[in-house]
């Protein structure tokens, strides 16, 4: 067969094993040039296969290759972040908040009883002291109850 001369889809189809509207559909997709020598349409046909194969070929908004390597990258991050869990590097905030909050609790009792301890074991303190004190102790529990988890924030 010579290839150096135009190619008529029919002929082409039966060549590589198509159908003559898959040729068609080539030649729509600006994979085969109208008008092309066979030898120009299999090389075009033959390198479409090839990145179809590859992953390289893209097809309207979707990238293979592109996709492949944000799954990859979201695989890899999966998998550091169990293993950063594993090392008890991090903990997921229902762990900690879980862990934290009986502690939180109980310093909160702590903190809410040294006015009275302070009162008792040191009587010269005046009650505009206690106050003081009761204030301050205030303040601080206040900043450890607004504490809250914002996912995007930076330290």
């Amino acid at each position: 067969m010579n290839l150096d001369i135009k190619a008529v889809q029919s002929t082409f189809g039966a060549l590589v094993g198509i159908d003559r509207v898959t040729v068609r559909s080539f030649i729509e997709k600006d994979v085969l040039t109208p008008g092309d020598t066979y030898r120009g349409w299999l090389l075009a046909y033959c390198k479409r296969l090839r990145e179809v194969a590859s992953g390289r070929y893209t097809e309207g908004d979707l990238d293979l290759t592109e996709e492949r390597a944000r799954l990859a990258r979201a695989q890899t991050e999966r998998i550091e972040m169990e293993l950063a869990i594993k090392r008890a590097e991090i903990a997921p905030v229902d762990t900690l908040r879980d862990s934290i909050a009986p502690v939180m609790a109980q310093v909160g009792a702590i903190m809410d009883s040294i006015p009275v301890k302070l009162k008792r074991e040191a009587p010269h303190l005046t009650a505009s002291d206690l106050e003081v004190i009761k204030r301050e102790i205030a303040k601080a529990m206040n900043l450890v109850a607004a504490i809250r988890y914002e996912p995007n924030q930076t330290n």
